[in-house]
């Protein structure tokens, strides 16, 4: 074997000198600014406002997100039947290709709508929704409907809080 530029390599498998890898890891690998999103109500009361105030994110209520708003897009609805139903249309509306130009469904997330356990039909519905998007869940929330929307999300959203870049882990 011979030597190239002082380090040894197989010359009959390399041709040119051997490089040693620049140990700076390259700008991508550095600290990621979270995605920014819109969330997207599929219905009056879905919770929209209140997950943007929480999560942060651009807050477009029942419209589409607007020019320089983020393109991607968390549809929110409440777990009873019509809000579940609305979720439904508005991924009915993505998959014809009817949503503006430039917009990037994400994923769902469901709001609960009462304290507890969804009732099976319901739950069935939340099913059939996640078996086609990836779903968020978000329990009921007493502080919220109280108007307290400061301290860190429940932690059983903490995927949700990792997915928008929001503290997580509350003890809620």
């Amino acid at each position: 074997m011979g030597t190239t530029d002082g380090l040894r390599g197989p010359e009959i498998w390399i041709r040119g000198p051997v490089t040693v890898p620049d140990p700076t890891p390259p700008p991508y690998a550095s600290a990621a600014t979270p995605r920014r999103f819109s969330w997207v109500a599929t219905h009056g009361g879905a919770g929209s406002s209140t997950l943007a105030a929480v999560y942060g994110g651009h807050d477009s209520g029942r419209g589409w997100p607007g020019a320089g708003d983020p393109p991607s897009v968390l549809l929110v609805a409440r777990t009873h039947a019509a809000g579940l139903e609305s979720v439904l249309r508005t991924l009915e509306v993505f998959r014809r290709g009817e949503a503006p130009a430039g917009l990037d469904l994400d994923s769902v997330v469901l709001v609960a709508d009462a304290p507890g356990r969804l009732p099976k039909p319901l739950a069935l519905r939340v099913r059939a929704i996640e078996s086609v998007i990836d779903v968020y869940r978000v329990p009921w929330v007493t502080e919220w409907r109280l108007g307290d929307l400061g301290g860190n999300p429940p932690r059983e959203t903490a995927p949700l809080a990792r997915l928008t870049g929001a503290a997580g882990g509350s003890t809620r």
